[in-house]
């Protein structure tokens, strides 16, 4: 296998597109077969005897999870959402969310946004708070709200999340999360993708797709202007 994608904070777009023009000659079936089965039987040993779900954002990673997940029979999962995701990616969000997922709308709207303009394409310590709010925030709520044992996640460290030592993030409030793909490089998730046929949403098409990813619009990133956010959105 090699690697030509860094972590996702430093690599560019085109980057991201060069891998998957290129993908059959930086990943062979046989090392995601190899992976593929790994993954499923860390699902399956940390499911054991045990209610799980897994968090499903329509996001690439996610979407390889939902397909390791139904080969480990975990077939449970749960799609959070709000008025300000990309009013198209909602829409194909819903359309094709794996069976078994539940949507769970978040609450967030304009009417909440107007009182928060704050965070509208924030950066630094600023933009850090989009992570409760549409990540962590859902994420104890799936948790706690279905009385799950445990729930699997799509995050890997290369994308800079942090998932524990052992790929288990346990909480004081009892809450644990475990992220089967933790190890995974991107070359490797783009050609379970590419090898699997699995779909990805249009998002990943638009402007800088790979780099912003699937976050609501006005988490969007690097946009040293509000001018300049606004007119990438549009």
């Amino acid at each position: 296998m090699k690697r030509v994608i860094g972590r996702k904070q430093s690599s560019t777009n085109d980057t991201w597109l060069y891998a998957i023009e290129h993908i059959e000659e930086l990943v062979s079936p046989q090392d995601v077969d190899a992976y593929a089965q790994w993954a499923v039987e860390r699902i399956q040993e940390a499911t054991k005897g045990k209610t799980a779900a897994y968090a499903w954002s329509g996001g690439k990673d996610s979407i390889v999870l939902a397909d390791l997940c139904r080969q480990a029979g975990v077939t449970r999962g749960f799609f959070a959402y709000c008025d300000l995701d990309y009013p198209a990616f909602a829409k194909w969000c819903l359309e094709n969310k794996p069976e078994g997922v539940e949507a769970m709308h978040t609450g967030y709207d304009l009417d909440w946004l107007a009182q928060h303009q704050e965070l509208i394409f924030a950066e630094g310590q600023v933009g850090q708070r989009w992570h409760q709010i549409s990540q962590r925030g859902p994420f104890s709520r799936m948790f706690f709200e279905n009385h799950l044992d445990v729930l699997l996640m799509g995050h890997r460290i290369i994308d800079g999340n942090f998932v524990g030592k052992d790929f288990y993030v346990r909480k004081q409030t009892g809450e644990v999360r475990f992220s089967p793909i933790a190890d995974w490089p991107h070359e490797l998730l783009l050609g379970y993708i590419h090898y699997r046929g699995l779909e990805l949403p249009p998002i990943y098409g638009w402007k800088d797709g790979f780099v912003q990813g699937t976050h609501a619009w006005p988490e969007r990133e690097h946009c040293p202007t509000l001018a300049q956010g606004y007119r990438e959105v549009y």
